[in-house]
């Protein structure tokens, strides 16, 4: 049996003893990210909505052997983000990582789209983000001087949406802006330590790809140079990658992981 790896890079990409916020962390991309960075050694304070999923990806990891705590938290509502900081700090002492996962969609055509629709999308996306990212900084990370930020955009917030799928304005605006928000952020904290950057999925199997897949998935493999959809385990690497200090000198950066479909 072979041993661990040791050496410069096993030190580099260790997360021993870290603390990592997960939002939107019970299933999909979430839970494949945070399972990723407790495999790394990180503890996990994974954040979701709704109570039922979330007790069972809790339950999943610590009978994995790993450390994680849920928290049930709607962060499209304004007052969630300061009260979830400080309920993670007050559990585990330190906030190492925050990956900002948790995110909504709505498809309307652009003409009829609804005030309701384009609020929620934007509540949670963006104005929740901000939030719970301004206060894990000024509560964790500026305080003890750093930390990695790991916000999940998408390819629609750096390219049109395709036109004959069902519109989706909100979604595509909200990650385009993420992604200006993580560069803009990475340039402000960045003589503070904090490193901030953005992972854009294209497209994975999930519960928000579910129609457009079961509509457009064969167009979508054929416009994908690897053929194929995001897997189980496509987004753990960038992941490991941005929140630990193998990535060290990277900030400001959006890591697109689409099978190579955005460059056709």
């Amino acid at each position: 049996m072979s041993s661990p790896p040791t050496g410069t890079l096993a030190r580099l990409f260790d997360l021993t003893g870290q603390v990592a916020i997960v939002t939107g962390g019970s299933r999909g991309l979430g839970l494949q990210i945070a399972s990723a960075l407790a495999e790394f050694g990180a503890s996990l304070a994974l954040v979701a909505r709704k109570k039922p999923e979330l007790d069972a990806a809790v339950e999943q990891l610590t009978r994995d052997g790993r450390t994680a705590v849920g928290f049930a938290v709607d962060l499209g509502t304004p007052e969630a983000a300061a009260g979830l900081a400080a309920r993670v700090l007050q559990r585990f002492g330190r906030i190492d990582v925050l990956v900002n996962n948790a995110g909504a969609s709505w498809g309307a055509p652009a003409e009829d789209y609804p005030l309701e629709g384009w609020n929620k999308v934007i509540d949670l996306n963006l104005t929740g983000l901000f939030l719970l990212t301004q206060a894990v900084a000024r509560d964790a990370f500026l305080k003890r001087g750093g930390g990695a930020i790991i916000n999940v955009a998408s390819v629609e917030g750096l390219q049109a949406h395709p036109p004959n799928f069902p519109g989706t304005v909100a979604y595509n605006a909200s990650k385009g802006a993420v992604i200006s928000m993580t560069r803009a952020l990475a340039a402000e904290w960045g003589r503070r330590n904090i490193r901030v950057n953005a992972i854009a999925p294209g497209y994975f199997p999930s519960k928000m790809t579910k129609v457009i897949l079961e509509k457009h998935g064969e167009e979508i493999l054929r416009q994908t140079p690897l053929g194929k959809l995001g897997g189980d385990t496509d987004l753990m690497g960038a992941a490991v990658l941005l929140a630990s200090q193998a990535g060290g000198h990277i900030t400001g950066q959006t890591l697109v992981v689409d099978g190579g479909a955005s460059i056709i």
